[in-house]
């Protein structure tokens, strides 16, 4: 076994619902004092740690279990338990720091905050600041305002970009579970897979249910695993129940039980880390022909040029996202385009015109 210390400057953690909440919705005080240990003898390592949290919600629940008729389900009903809730949880991670003489910083945000680079940028370097005056961001989604076409698929969706936009050396995500097994987690026959190579396929192991207080399960989980791990950054899903889990996974970490995601060898640049996570972003897409699509997936980076486009689908201004899709109607990428639906209509299969989408803005998705 190796025992040399993760070479980690600065990581994000994502803690769920279920390693924060006991069965009835009420916090774990005593997990969360545990994990703030933890993050805060990282600190000491000189590991800067981004804090994405779950438990606001489940958190608010448990504080007014008295009401009726509350669900977890409804938008209004959930808004009402995150706005009680997020006070309750940040306080607490407040005065747990404290005692460590350590500051935290509340950042709330919304999917749609990541649709624009403008807004992107703002929200990194908001965070590069706090990290620079050695305060823990403590990042959680905003449900108080958010609607449910506009929310993350969950907190994991939420961590595998701010992941990617602070260029971590590691997102952890600590789950109820010791990471991807090989079957039902229960079942005594199934083994834990401990590496996952960036062409690993794991459909067949991974079950889509849900659990508990939070929105996702470990198919979500890996699915941004995956995406994250491709873009060079290394991911764990690991139990967070474990005793002296996060300072076990960077003094000990080929010793402790979890799923590692192998970060590929070759890093995407930050503009397009950005890019592989606009899917839901597009305001538009276009369809290219099969030469178009050959130069576009081919070996060598190329811009979509006009002349290659056959159709312009939907409503969309410079510099907005847009989907690229094949003559069968399969995305294939996204990009930001250089003018207007109106004009790349007029431009549509013409020669000697600027590029639709740079190849700097552009991202190819992987192709199944």
């Amino acid at each position: 076994m190796m025992s040399a210390k993760a070479s980690w400057h600065r990581v994000a953690v994502k803690i769920g619902s279920n390693v924060l909440t006991r069965p009835d919705g009420t916090l774990n005080v005593t997990r969360m004092s545990a994990l703030v240990d933890q993050v805060a003898l990282l600190r000491s390592y000189g590991v800067e740690v981004v804090l994405i949290s779950s438990g606001a919600v489940a958190s608010g629940r448990s504080e007014l279990r008295s009401c009726p008729d509350l669900k977890l389900d409804s938008v209004k009903q959930r808004q009402l338990f995150s706005a009680v809730g997020q006070a309750k949880l940040i306080n607490r991670y407040y005065e747990l720091f404290r005692e460590h003489h350590l500051a935290v910083g509340q950042v709330l945000t919304m999917k749609e905050n990541f649709a624009t680079r403008r807004h992107y940028l703002n929200q990194r370097q908001c965070m590069e600041v706090m990290l620079e005056a050695g305060v823990i961001p403590i990042v959680n989604e905003n449900d108080t305002v958010s609607v449910t076409e506009l929310m993350f698929t969950d907190n994991d969706e939420l961590s595998g970009l701010i992941a990617t936009m602070l260029h971590v050396d590691a997102l952890i995500i600590l789950s109820n579970i010791d990471g991807v097994f090989t079957g039902n987690p229960s079942d005594k026959e199934s083994q834990l897979i401990e590496s996952v190579q960036p062409d690993d396929d794991l459909k067949d192991y991974i079950s889509s249910e849900r659990s508990g207080f939070g929105r996702g399960g470990m198919l979500t989980k890996c699915n941004i695993a995956r995406r994250v791990a491709r873009e060079g950054i290394e991911v764990i899903i690991a139990r967070g129940t474990a005793p002296d889990i996060l300072t076990r996974l960077y003094t000990e970490p080929y010793a402790v039980k979890c799923t590692r995601f192998v970060a590929s060898e070759s890093p995407t640049p930050a503009l397009k880390r950005w890019l592989a996570h606009c899917t839901d972003f597009a305001k538009g897409v276009i369809t290219i022909n099969a030469g178009a699509v050959e130069s576009v997936t081919g070996p060598e980076p190329v811009s979509i040029l006009p002349v290659g486009v056959t159709a312009v689908d939907g409503n969309f201004g410079k510099d907005d996202l847009i989907d690229v899709a094949d003559p069968d109607g399969r995305v294939i990428a996204v990009g930001r385009a250089t003018c207007d639906s109106e004009q790349a209509r007029r431009e549509m299969g013409c020669h000697d015109c600027r590029p639709l989408i740079h190849y700097d803005y552009l991202y190819l998705y992987e192709q199944s």
